[in-house]
């Protein structure tokens, strides 16, 4: 079921940029978008979590020199019959972690160093729990094509000034401005709701893998209060919606609620609180 929900998203976002593409260029822009859906589409799918990985300096590390995090999330695979994820630890002071991967078989765990240093045993587990909820329900991948279509949402946006539909359907220059306006906040708008509400499923997800909901509770507020004063290095807004945290928590940040990649920590607090 998670999977027929995860393509049947990915499906419709490529369709709406398919559509959005046509309402520019014509006949000719749908093709185009249809092409560039596709490939961005295909490389999301194959290669996203290699580029995203690498891009943060992740390193992979096993039992041999990481007992106590392979045990840890051995422990947890094993509870909730999840296939063994890759592991890697990121060089970077901010407490942080994130999944990514295409399937369960291609999954991977992702903390920092800074969270290995700050959290206790038990907030480790339960965020690793968080995680691999998020591997669960292959909220990795919708929120990679999520945020892959909404920035090529955006870039036809750009280019829509120098389209005009085609021949033999043109287009109303008044709602070719309006789309373009709306259209990219939409998108956006689409990609931040779907982001926040899979952190609260992925949160619940770990109050119940690890049966004690105040470990994911005291986790998340040391991350919070933590990364409000320390920055991450090669922190990029496209994966932002990735990390268990907000890696831009410390910064001074224009946009409204509206526009988060995360609900906030107190929100998931709470919510967490009900659930005891």
């Amino acid at each position: 079921m998670e999977q027929f929900k995860t393509y049947a998203l990915m499906i419709g976002l490529t369709l709406l940029f398919i559509w959005f593409g046509g309402m520019i260029g014509g006949r000719a822009g749908m093709i185009i978008a249809f092409l560039i859906a596709g490939g961005m589409n295909f490389y999301a799918y194959y290669y996203s979590d290699k580029q995203i990985l690498h891009h943060y300096h992740a390193i992979p590390v096993d039992r041999s020199n990481a007992a106590g995090l392979y045990e840890i999330v051995e422990r947890l695979t094993r509870r909730t019959g999840l296939p063994m994820p890759t592991i890697y630890i990121i060089p970077d002071q901010q407490p942080n972690a994130f999944a990514t991967g295409r399937n369960y078989e291609h999954a991977a765990v992702a903390v920092t160093e800074g969270l290995l240093n700050l959290l206790d045993e038990n907030e480790v587990e339960a965020v690793i729990a968080h995680e691999l909820s998020h591997i669960k329900h292959y909220d990795m991948l919708i929120g990679t094509v999520a945020a892959t279509i909404s920035g090529a949402i955006a870039m036809l946006a750009n280019f829509g000034m120098f389209f005009g539909g085609d021949r033999d359907r043109p287009t109303n220059p008044i709602v070719m401005i309006a789309l373009m306006i709306i259209m990219p906040l939409a998108a956006t708008v689409i990609q931040m709701a779907v982001s926040r509400n899979r952190e609260f499923m992925a949160d619940e997800g770990a109050a119940m893998m690890t049966g004690h909901p105040e470990w994911l509770q005291t986790g998340l507020a040391k991350l919070e209060n933590y990364a409000r004063g320390i920055s991450m290095h090669d922190a990029d807004p496209q994966t932002a919606h990735m990390f268990i945290i907000n890696p831009f928590t410390g910064k001074n940040m224009s946009l409204s609620g509206l526009f988060r990649t995360h609900p906030t920590t107190q929100d998931r607090i709470d919510r967490l609180e009900a659930l005891k």
